[in-house]
């Protein structure tokens, strides 16, 4: 009888025994998780956890000092500034201020990765861009600069950026830090319309009801490794005292 079951899915991301110090301070003690294929994972700590470390090396702006990060068969740990610079339009980075460039409009500034990376026409950029900003809630703000716009709108506006190349994996970076309620509810609005596109990520927050809402499943980095991975519905029910300590906010900070 013919085996029907399909095999497992690679992963879209493996990290394997990531280590990491800054002078005497180990960060990172063996670091390991996998990203699956279609799934949002939040990845919690306190502070000086290296939870932005985490993404930071990902995309090559810090390097480990021992361990593997496997994508695309490739791993990223070894490769040279020019090889990482093509693996960015793959793995893209939502910084925590949304990281516009000041001078440019707001159309100018989701044009710019397609211009530097996408053959595409003046009218296929133009059309790519006033699509990204109705997905957004940011139907015509093309011409504004970034300091006419909320912090909220700065955010949604470097989310639209960061995915207008539609990477294999969106890095978040405390995306809801700094918003009122209202504006963090609507960009997590926009995240989970892109997740239920298909979206794969990592969900770097202290916002924990962000996290339940956003995520998958839940890493939680303790004295520099990944101590448990669970979901949201797993961890709202655990009695696990480091568990407890993120979900009634003692460990928030």
């Amino acid at each position: 009888m013919l085996d029907t079951k399909t095999a497992p899915q690679e992963p879209a991301l493996r990290i394997h025994n990531l280590h990491k110090s800054f002078g005497n301070k180990h960060v990172h003690r063996g670091v390991s998780f996998d990203l699956k294929q279609g799934e949002i994972l939040g990845l919690f700590g306190g502070s000086g956890t290296g939870k932005s470390v985490v993404l930071r090396s990902i995309i090559g702006l810090e390097s480990p000092d021992e361990g593997e990060i496997i994508f695309d068969n490739m791993n990223l740990a070894e490769l040279t500034e020019k090889e990482l610079f093509e693996v960015r339009t793959k793995i893209s980075y939502v910084f925590q201020n949304g990281a516009l460039f000041d001078s440019l409009t707001v159309e100018e500034n989701l044009a710019y990765p397609l211009k530097a990376h996408a053959h595409l026409t003046k009218v296929e950029i133009s059309e790519k861009v006033n699509h990204m900003l109705e997905l957004i809630d940011m139907k015509g703000s093309n011409k504004l600069l970034p300091n006419e716009l909320s912090g909220g709108m700065q955010k949604r506006a470097g989310l639209a950026r960061a995915i207008i190349l539609e990477p294999k994996i969106v890095l978040f970076d405390e995306p809801t830090a700094g918003l009122d309620p209202v504006n963090t509810e609507r960009l997590l609005n926009n995240i989970l319309s892109f997740k239920r596109r298909g979206m794969t990520g990592i969900f770097v927050t202290h916002d924990i009801p962000a996290a339940f809402k956003i995520c998958d499943r839940i890493a939680i980095l303790h004295e520099g490794k990944i101590n448990l991975i669970l979901t949201p519905e797993e961890m709202k029910n655990s009695e696990n005292p480091l568990v407890r300590s993120f979900t009634t906010g003692a460990h928030i900070r």
